[in-house]
């Protein structure tokens, strides 16, 4: 008896909307993802890429995790039945993680940012940082060394590109 074995899909990742600033405002402690409570229109202005995560910030009220002040845009083809654009959504996660969660978000300096937001395998996620702000001397220092290791891999590359040819 031969068994035909079915090709099985690598789960796909698809990018709708990064933060990029929080990295740069914040230390990142820990990453959590999450699903998102969204209604039909919220989805498909989702797939068209329509989001963003600028001011988005999430907290724990109530054993209940929700996202507040993400934009994700109407949905152009909407009718009555549109959301609107910056309302709080439910997060989905374990009790378990949403206590930790809170536990750290007790101490003073901690906060929920959004990183990003994508589809993995067909549904809405949420990369969720648990993130501390960066002071203005520690902005300053990051992109201190970020410049520094991009002159030093100038310089290797340099160096290499000589001894090659």
């Amino acid at each position: 008896m031969t068994r035909i074995m079915a090709k099985v899909k690598e789960p796909g990742r698809k990018i709708i909307a990064q933060n990029k600033k929080a990295r740069h405002d914040y230390n990142i402690l820990d990453e959590i993802e999450c699903g998102l409570v969204l209604t039909g229109t919220e989805v498909k202005s989702l797939r068209a890429g329509r989001a963003s995560l600028v001011d988005g910030f999430a907290e724990i009220t109530g054993g209940e995790a929700w996202l507040h002040n993400v934009h994700i845009m109407e949905y152009a083809q909407g009718t009555w039945t549109n959301h609107a654009a910056r309302r709080k959504r439910k997060l989905l996660m374990h009790k378990e993680e949403i206590r930790k969660l809170d536990s750290r978000l007790r101490e003073s300096g901690f906060t929920l940012v959004p990183l990003s937001l994508y589809f993995k395998d067909g549904r809405a996620k949420l990369m969720l940082a648990l993130a501390q702000g960066k002071k203005l001397h520690d902005k300053r220092q990051t992109l201190r060394e970020k410049q520094d290791r991009r002159e030093t891999d100038r310089a290797l590359a340099a160096v290499r590109r000589r001894s090659q040819g």
